[in-house]
């Protein structure tokens, strides 16, 4: 009996925990959109997290953006919202991560499924907003030390088709992972 009121006693302490981990949906609503240009925010999906700490719908949008809120888990601020044709994309990569599948692999696995057709990506440029920092306050909805830069993926792009540089550049964009299915170009505005 002892045993089994323990075990029922650290039941609810974790499910407690991971209630407590979650921001109400409305409050990683207000966040995960702050990535988004502020005339797309009201109309964009959002996923976020539930108790479990699992990824869930918490809006149905409007427009084509998808945005996600800020991982409880993790100690720092990230939100980011793309375009919905990126969604197999990034789900593609949500699901390598959860696998353990990190850096070039990761990116080489979904690489291969779309040259495969197994992955649909658009050959159209598309768009990614990431927005960081070192903490969010829900009651005034500020990021501490905010950090936006944005991504367009150009897939199969190179520097010839482009005329854009492939090294990093705070002040200009470049272009990352070049003639691939993942090529993009980045804006990195300057930190202060």
């Amino acid at each position: 009996m002892k045993l089994a009121v323990t075990i029922w006693s650290l039941l609810v302490v974790s499910t407690a925990s991971a209630a407590e981990a979650s921001p109400p949906p409305e409050a990683q609503i207000a966040a995960a959109v702050l990535a988004a240009p502020a005339d797309l925010r009201d109309g964009a999906t959002v996923l976020g997290y539930n108790a479990q700490g699992e990824l869930v719908s918490l809006r149905e949008g409007k427009n084509e953006l998808i945005c996600i809120a800020n991982d409880p888990a993790k100690t720092s601020f990230s939100v980011a919202c793309y375009h919905r044709d990126l969604g197999q994309y990034m789900a593609r990569g949500r699901e390598l991560l959860a696998q353990k599948v990190t850096g070039q692999q990761r990116n080489d696995i979904r690489w291969k499924e779309i040259g495969d057709g197994k992955l649909a990506m658009p050959r159209e440029p598309r768009t990614l907003y990431v927005l960081t920092g070192t903490g969010f306050d829900a009651g005034s909805g500020k990021v501490t030390d905010p950090y936006l830069r944005w991504v367009i993926y150009v897939p199969f792009a190179t520097p010839e088709s482009t005329g854009l540089s492939t090294k990093p550049s705070p002040n200009a964009p470049w272009l990352m992972s070049a003639g691939t299915a993942g090529a993009h170009i980045m804006i990195n505005p300057p930190k202060k």
